[in-house]
């Protein structure tokens, strides 16, 4: 018996490893390809000892039940998402006993996740397994669901093309290309993914078949090992791609600071999820806690240090202009110097410490969870479809956040093996707790509190502006009508005013600058007004189908929303030098 190694252990922040090979692999090759396995897996966790290694395996004959085997005896967690019911895949695709015997122990050990269930509700149980070219349709949809759940395809493939439906190399070539296997046959129309080269990756080991003319593709060997993205290959034993190697290495990074400030992100009293019942919290739900959490522990962070650095700023400006107008003040041009160092110890010690960067990150991921957690309980998670909001959230606009794509993936899956959630009374709970209703603030209530607090900060911004110019314009008033009467000390002292209060004035404007406040009071007000509009949508819907496409066209609103919030604050990091 397979014993289901860590079976029981959430994989929150996996690193996923799809996989599709031939059936037929030559004899001779079976040992090396196990071994090739093997020694991939090994890396993997070597590279990245915090993400928990996920192996998803349909479990056909062949390389499928190796890796899975080679999967569980190197303590990853095995998911088998099957092509049709397990009792139909076991009577029609393993005829001979001890392979009927090796998959039954597999899936005994594995989640199982039935695909046509997963991604379209799936058929009745009761008629006969698929055949014929349904059941090839079975085998695509399958191959597909592996692939846009995997962060790499593990392809046990001898590099030939194939227009069998469903097969390796088809399977493989919608990997590295976006053409759907159904679209094989008419590539020159299919519509393919374009732009997803950094987030698509196969790790191929080469192998022959058990046939005549089985050899692989020219100028592949048996037993080579590739690294292949879009049109590119590597040597296997090459380092993985930059792009995949550092999206990996965020999402290791994420899962180390989880683990860092566990206990406080334990602490944290309710779920900090959107869901207030247990029962309904799913993977995503879960996962959203650490990332909510960590987004506002480094955004803190943050803040902090933009408000040492603009307070250093200010003090220094001062400084200097009472070492240049006031008497017996030569020392202040050390603690002009000492202003400088500090603020450069600053800025130094939150880029080393990546506060600025994490803070967005995990920001980005929170919000994204959020949207995907309420849509699971919704019943709208599209797990299947390649087009889940997952793959498109700051893809165009930011590739670095990948690896924020790649844990969506992860907790996906996890939602797709507890089922499909959806009932009346869900869909009612998520009603209220995201949009909000007279009980319940939600996000409509989130959204307006965010602009009257950023109104009243950016009107303060403008008194003290306007404080500043009243001010300079009297100081300057004073000095050209008293010109003849004042000392020099004085004229130097009202200089020096003069200089604070447009320091300051200026420190606080850049300061409201780099937080964006202007362009986040527009941000916050436009969403307030579309959780209204949603909220007296949803109050109109005739039925539960509407108000879940009202869901779904505000999930989508918040991701976009998220997109821009994410792209005003990249484009103004925390520099030392421009301050």
């Amino acid at each position: 018996m397979i014993e289901p190694a860590t079976r029981n252990l959430p994989a929150a922040v996996p690193l996923v490893i799809g996989v599709t090979s031939h059936r037929n692999i030559a004899p001779d090759e079976i040992e090396p390809v196990r071994q090739h396995v093997r020694d991939f897996l090994a890396r993997l966790r070597r590279e990245f000892p915090d993400l928990p290694l996920v192996v998803l395996s349909p479990l056909a004959e062949g390389g499928d039940q190796w890796a899975a085997e080679e999967a569980l005896a190197a303590g990853a967690r095995l998911i088998a998402p099957l092509p049709m019911r397990r009792s139909q895949y076991a009577a029609s695709d393993f005829t001979v006993p001890d392979a009927r015997v090796k998959f039954d122990a597999l899936c005994d050990a594995a989640q199982v996740i039935d695909v046509a269930v997963a991604t379209d509700g799936g058929f009745d149980a009761r008629v006969a397994a698929p055949s014929g070219l349904e059941r090839d349709m079975r085998y695509a949809q399958a191959g597909v669901y592996v692939s846009n759940h995997c962060h790499i395809l593990l392809a046990i493939w001898d590099g030939k093309e194939s227009t069998r439906l469903g097969g390796t190399a088809q399977i493989a070539h919608y990997h590295l290309t976006g053409t759907k296997p159904e679209q094989a046959e008419r590539r020159r129309r299919a519509t393919r993914s374009l732009g997803n080269d950094n987030e698509r990756l196969v790790y191929q080991i080469v192998c022959s078949r058990d046939e005549p003319d089985g050899a692989p593709a020219l100028p592949l060997r048996p037993l080579d090992t590739l690294w292949r993205k879009g049109a590119t290959s590597l040597p296997g034993d090459a380092p993985m791609p930059e792009e995949f190697h550092t999206a990996f290495s965020s999402a290791h990074e994420f899962a180390s600071d989880w683990r860092k400030y566990a206990q406080e992100i334990d602490a944290q009293p309710g779920l900090a999820s959107g869901s207030r019942d247990q029962k309904d919290e799913s993977a995503t739900s879960r996962l959203f806690r650490p990332a909510d959490w960590l987004a506002i522990h480094f955004q803190r962070r943050v803040l902090l240090s933009m408000r040492a650095l603009y307070t250093l700023a200010a003090l220094m400006a001062i400084a200097f202009a009472a070492y240049d107008n006031l008497p017996a003040s030569d020392f202040m041009i050390f603690v002009f110097l000492l202003l400088f160092v500090l603020g450069g110890v600053v800025a130094l010690l939150a880029k080393r410490r990546s506060w600025h960067r994490k803070y967005l990150d995990y920001r980005a991921l929170a919000e994204g969870l959020r949207v995907q957690s309420y849509w699971h309980r919704a019943g709208l998670s599209l797990m299947g479809d390649a087009e889940f909001a997952r793959d498109n959230f700051l893809q165009k606009q930011d590739v670095e956040l990948g690896w924020v794509r790649n844990v969506m993936r992860g907790s996906g899956l996890d939602n797709d093996i507890a089922g499909r959630l959806g009932s009346a009374e869900q869909l009612q709970g998520v009603i209220r707790e995201w949009v909000g209703d007279d009980e319940h603030h939600g996000q409509l209530e989130y959204y307006a509190r965010k602009a009257e607090q950023r109104a009243r900060t950016h009107a303060l911004t403008e008194r003290i502006g306007a404080a500043s110019l009243f001010v300079g314009v009297g100081i300057s008033l004073v000095l050209a009508v008293f010109v003849r009467q004042l000392s020099t000390d004085a004229k130097n002292d009202l200089i020096v005013v003069m200089a604070v209060f447009s320091v300051v004035a200026g420190v606080r404007s850049a300061y409201a600058y780099k937080k964006a406040d202007k362009e986040l009071i527009k941000q916050y007000r436009y969403m307030q007004r579309l959780f209204g509009e949603a909220r007296a949508a949803l109050e109109q819907a005739a039925d539960d189908a509407e108000r879940r496409d009202v869901l779904r066209l505000l999930g989508e609103a918040a991701l976009a929303e998220q997109v821009e919030w994410a792209l005003m604050h990249r484009q103004r990091p925390l520099e030392h030098n421009r301050i």
